[in-house]
């Protein structure tokens, strides 16, 4: 079963303030705005960075699970993870096997995702995906390729989770969806794409902290910055 890290969501109060940091900062352009995350009490855009995938959510509505995270983490902030397979029979078993509950499934016409629970792996919600073909992205609309700008960033190359004990939490992410972890146990590789665990550090408790993407301009690397409560790396 192959596996990559395809898309991440960040959370934010005000949708058009947080657009207005990611995209200058990324040099990135909007593709698409779903209407299906309505459904959530949601609006949201989302900005390709190669062929992976940034998107910033904000509430429309009160008691949301994106309303209810902005207040228990003290504002904006990571969100989701979506992972790509390009078996999600295969995924959906390891998942049962595992303990992990899914608790909704997101169906397009050529893409199915399975939501897990947030509680069942700790550090954000998780989707896992199948596309079909697999190097197509519906949730990102049918111009996104249309959209693709690298002269700044060029792909998500990983997550960072802040944990109270990251090697567990990297260890209960492996179990669920598959991938490799390292020496240390605390960072999940992909075959593409890997999420890193980390030591909670700035007080807002468990949860995405971080991306790393990757530079396209050598003098970027290292360098870092913050947006939508996010730290960007560089890389």
């Amino acid at each position: 079963m192959v596996l990559r890290l395809r898309q991440v969501a960040l959370v934010a109060r005000d949708l058009t303030a947080a657009e207005a940091q990611v995209a200058p900062l990324l040099d990135v352009e909007l593709c698409f705005r779903d209407p299906g995350v309505g459904e959530f009490g949601l609006h949201n855009a989302l900005f390709p960075i190669g062929d992976t995938f940034l998107e910033i959510v904000s509430p429309t509505q009160d008691g949301t699970t994106a309303g209810r995270l902005l207040e228990r983490r003290g504002g904006d902030g990571g969100y989701m993870v979506l992972v790509q397979t390009d078996d999600l029979d295969a995924a959906r078993r390891r998942i049962e096997a595992s303990g992990a509950r899914i608790v909704y499934t997101a169906k397009g016409e050529a893409i199915t995702g399975l939501h897990l629970h947030p509680r069942d792996l700790g550090g954000a919600i998780v989707s896992i995906d199948e596309a079909t073909p697999a190097e197509d992205w519906e949730w990102a609309g049918p111009q996104w390729r249309d959209h693709v700008r690298t002269g700044t960033v060029t792909e998500i190359v990983a997550v960072d989770i802040q944990a109270e004990d990251p090697a567990a939490m990297a260890a209960r992410w492996a179990e669920v969806l598959g991938g490799t972890l390292d020496a240390a146990g605390t960072t999940l590789a992909f075959d593409r794409g890997e999420v890193r665990f980390v030591k909670v550090a700035d007080g807002r408790g468990e949860g995405v902290a971080g991306l790393v993407v990757g530079a396209a301009d050598a003098a970027l690397r290292g360098r870092t910055a913050e947006a939508c409560g996010t730290r960007f790396t560089f890389e």
